[in-house]
């Protein structure tokens, strides 16, 4: 190219520009398509779990509604862009439990029927909900020893699969006390559901299909649509794949599960279908990263965390450590709800602060441990999960 220097660096950073705008423009189709893309496949999985096993219907259905957020990860395990993966990963769960369930609460509150003048503080779990609360720990305490070797390879995802499917395997054991009614399903999952004979397999199978096709197609120009976006707006790319790409790919699953918590008497299993979220997410999630991550590079390899990394891996950890002992006594009680969601909002606007919100998240962790431990907080979920385990467990395995 002919010219001065300072001209070609003109031109070249002209028609940089012009890619980058170009790439941020494709978010206006991008986005819309990949929130579209989660409604058909959460509405396909809706409507499935009428004619599939109900046992582990609503980890299927959190599983499901989040493949969206899987595809994003994979994208970005695939370019091998070790911090972004774990901006994605990271938020995702930090949105979970930081804005999902306090949500859930927030919408109950408001859409409940007030009673006697005051409307309820709390929202009470059922026993069975004890696999969940429990189900969550395993994989917190499995991540704390991936956290402390600093790294995430392909043997710590075939123990994370294995934690999920023991999880699944108990959870098909325990049969629901209370399950989804066709009422409460989308419209659209409705109709698919009331198709005569063959067509209503057919309406629920070509919504996976449709919706698995767009997911295809839009997951890597959604991705550079992304950082493109966060170049246009000079907003840090590791913040904007933290909390942005995580809020587009879930949102359906949130619509779903805050449609629950209107209802009232729903609201306990909506937020079971948040709790199902962040699981699949601790362990499935987690472990497609360093196997997507070794076929991008061609052999088996462990992704490092340097000690930013790892602050963003140990703040998700405590954040959920502290979820799960909030509902391991079987109650989400208003003020855990606003303290979680406060305490989330601080590390969103001020994103310096993730160590003092560690801190913060471990001190009212201890404080729930020490009430436990003196009896005024007595966590409930494990000897639930106990007795449960024992009654429906040894009745499956003489049944065979």
């Amino acid at each position: 190219m002919s010219g001065t220097p300072q001209q070609v660096e003109q031109v070249e950073g002209a028609a940089t520009g012009a890619a980058v705008a170009a790439s941020a423009a494709s978010g206006l189709w991008t986005f819309p398509a990949l929130v579209f893309s989660s409604f058909l496949l959460g509405w396909g999985a809706e409507a499935a779990q009428f004619v599939f096993s109900q046992g582990f219907s609503l980890a299927i259905l959190a599983w499901l509604q989040t493949l969206p957020e899987f595809a994003v990860e994979a994208v970005i395990a695939w370019d091998q862009n070790i911090p972004l993966m774990t901006a994605n990963f990271t938020g995702s769960l930090r949105l979970l439990t930081g804005l999902g369930w306090p949500l859930i609460f927030f919408t109950r509150t408001w859409f409940g029927k007030p009673s006697a003048g005051f409307r309820e503080t709390k929202i009470t779990l059922e026993e069975e909900h004890s696999v969940e609360v429990v189900g969550l720990l395993v994989p917190l305490i499995y991540f704390f020893v991936i956290y402390l070797k600093a790294s995430l390879n392909v043997w710590d995802a075939a123990v994370l699969l294995l934690i999920y499917f023991a999880y699944l395997r108990i959870l098909s054991l325990i049969p629901p006390k209370d399950a989804e009614t066709v009422e409460d399903i989308p419209r659209i999952s409705r109709w698919a559901l009331t198709r005569p004979g063959k067509w209503r397999l057919v309406a629920i199978g070509g919504m996976f299909l449709v919706g698995g096709i767009i997911l295809y197609l839009v997951a890597h120009p959604f991705y550079e649509a992304m950082l493109a976006m966060s170049l246009a707006l000079g907003v840090s790319q590791f913040v904007f794949v933290q909390w942005v790409a995580p809020f587009l790919s879930e949102f359906p699953e949130k619509v779903t599960a805050f449609n629950w918590a209107r209802t009232g008497r729903k609201a306990p299993l909506a937020l079971m279908n948040m709790v199902s979220s962040n699981i699949n997410q601790w362990t499935v999630l987690a472990a497609m990263i360093p196997i997507v991550y070794s076929f991008s590079i061609g052999q088996p390899s462990s992704i490092p965390f340097d000690a930013h990394h790892r602050t963003e891996i140990l703040l998700t950890i405590v954040q959920s450590f502290l979820g799960m002992l909030l509902l391991a006594n079987l109650e989400f009680r208003w003020y855990e709800a606003v303290g979680l969601f406060v305490l989330w909002m601080i590390q969103f606007i001020f994103p310096h602060s993730r160590e003092e919100v560690i801190i913060a998240y471990l001190a009212w962790a201890a404080l729930e441990l020490v009430m436990a431990a003196i009896g005024r907080r007595p966590l409930k979920a494990f000897p639930s999960f106990v007795r449960l385990y024992r009654a429906h467990g040894r009745g499956a395995r003489s049944a065979r």
